[in-house]
């Protein structure tokens, strides 16, 4: 772990900063900088701690640094100290309400921002109304001591994305913003954009070491094309490309024996319907009347392994730590309502851990299975999306031969699996890590730029 320095003000207008002898070599620091800002000041050695900076009332104000006494990283580049990061994450949806800052979201962001301290890096939230241009500056908003405080801030050092939606994604606005701090101030935006179902997967197929993970998909085309698939598989799935949390998810099953169609989903009024037909064609006029087809893809259906007679898959969360690398930060079982086409909870889906639906010897394998492939899809993520991903969410199924498949990637993943008591530490644990990794990009796009825009 890096190592961590107290920030401390004292009242004094001096433009000197003392800090731990061992930051203080040869061709030692000139200036200080947080975010953007930056200015020259004498260095001088603290005269008894090895964790602390201190730094003059005069010099913070002239940084716009809030003092929150964190412990926060530093970073010795070009002879001048960074100290931070400073982490702006961007998103929309602000109200007028103080108490609930961003609607329903607020409590996820008021428990992200306050890992702070575990971390090592000064987080806000804002968004485009909060930035002004003309003094490099954003009001931003951050969580500190149980209450939302508004604080007006330098440029941050890079940006986590955290928009809501595909369609906030889309405002002009909101692009316009991206491209400019991305291009004219150079600063790291990670976590960009949401993951388009067949780009996706059409990527991925590409790149060998995953493609045994991919059930067949196809952008729907024709009947012809789903009768191959239903004679091939049995049964398969229609997905709307850009769909998110099981919206929209058709499951079609074809009987050999009787030559019916049955089709199993959601209707309007939430809820889970199945429904038979003596053809493709009827059963399109009447569930899929309303449904725009250029917009969804077909996947081939898979027999998942069961608890209690119910289809079981699995969600996987992935995160970069502080310095760049993979791990598996979650893993959670979840199970089929009855008579859903997916294990969303919202369809009447249970979570549960591996352990409380299998026996030992039967979870230890699924797990390893399931965190390997998590890994592998990881990494091939990153070779082959544009943007820099720090965090992504699976949902895997593992088949009756014990294969592990590729159902959804998900930039970013919803939180519903920690709602289970047993899940909690991986709640924080995500959190920390989607912070964390704002530490390796801040030293990478300090001290190896080349590197991080290759």
């Amino acid at each position: 772990m890096r190592k961590r320095y107290l920030i401390e003000v004292v009242q004094n207008d001096q433009l000197i900063v003392f800090c731990p002898p061992s930051l203080l070599q040869e061709n030692g620091p000139k200036r200080i900088a947080f975010g953007s800002n930056s200015m020259a000041v004498e260095f001088l050695p603290h005269p008894d701690r090895e964790d602390r900076i201190v730094m003059s009332r005069v010099i913070q104000k002239e940084l716009q640094f809030p003092e929150f006494k964190l412990p926060l990283h530093v970073f010795l580049d070009n002879q001048t100290l960074y100290i931070g990061p400073l982490v702006g994450i961007f998103t929309a949806g602000f109200t007028l309400h103080p108490d609930q800052l961003l609607g329903e979201r607020t409590q996820f962001f008021s428990k992200l921002l306050s890992v702070n301290k575990n971390v090592g890096a000064l987080a806000f939230v804002f968004g485009e109304q909060h930035i002004d241009w003309e003094q490099g500056t954003i009001e931003g908003y951050f969580f500190h001591d149980g209450d939302w405080e508004q604080r007006e801030v330098p440029f941050p050092n890079v940006i986590y994305d955290r928009l809501p939606n595909r369609r906030s994604e889309g405002i002009p606005k909101l692009v316009k913003v991206k491209k400019r701090l991305q291009q004219e101030y150079l600063i790291p935006w990670y976590n960009p954009g949401f993951f388009n179902k067949l780009d996706i997967y059409e990527r991925l197929l590409q790149d060998h070491s995953v493609d045994k993970y991919l059930p067949e998909t196809h952008p729907f085309t024709s009947f012809s094309l789903i009768e191959r698939m239903l004679s091939k598989y049995g049964h398969v799935y229609i997905k709307p490309k850009n769909g998110s949390l099981g919206f929209g998810i058709h499951q079609i099953i074809f009987d050999k024996n009787t030559n019916d169609y049955y089709c199993r989903y959601q209707d309007d009024d939430g809820a889970n319907r199945l429904q038979k037909f003596h053809s493709l064609e009827k059963l399109f006029e009447r569930v899929f009347a309303k449904q725009s087809l250029e917009k969804m893809v077909v996947q081939q259906g898979i027999h998942l392994v069961r608890n209690e007679q119910r289809p079981v898959d699995f969600r996987i969360h992935t995160n970069k730590d502080e310095t760049g690398s993979w791990h598996v930060s979650a893993l959670a079982a979840k199970i089929a309502g009855p008579g859903s086409p997916t294990t969303h909870k919202r369809s009447g889906g249970e979570i549960k851990t591996i352990s409380e639906i299998f026996p030992a010897e039967d979870a230890g394998m699924f797990e390893e299975k399931l965190s390997n492939a998590a890994l592998s899809l990881s990494h091939a993520l990153d070779r082959n999306v544009e943007g820099i991903i720090g965090e992504i969410g699976f949902d895997l199924g593992i088949d009756r031969n014990g294969d592990v498949w590729l159902f959804e990637a998900n930039s970013k993943p919803g939180r519903s699996i920690f709602s289970h008591p047993e899940l909690k530490e991986f709640d924080l644990l995500t959190r920390k890590l989607s912070l964390a990794f704002a530490v390796f990009l801040t030293e990478q796009a300090l001290l190896h730029p080349e590197e991080l825009y290759q």
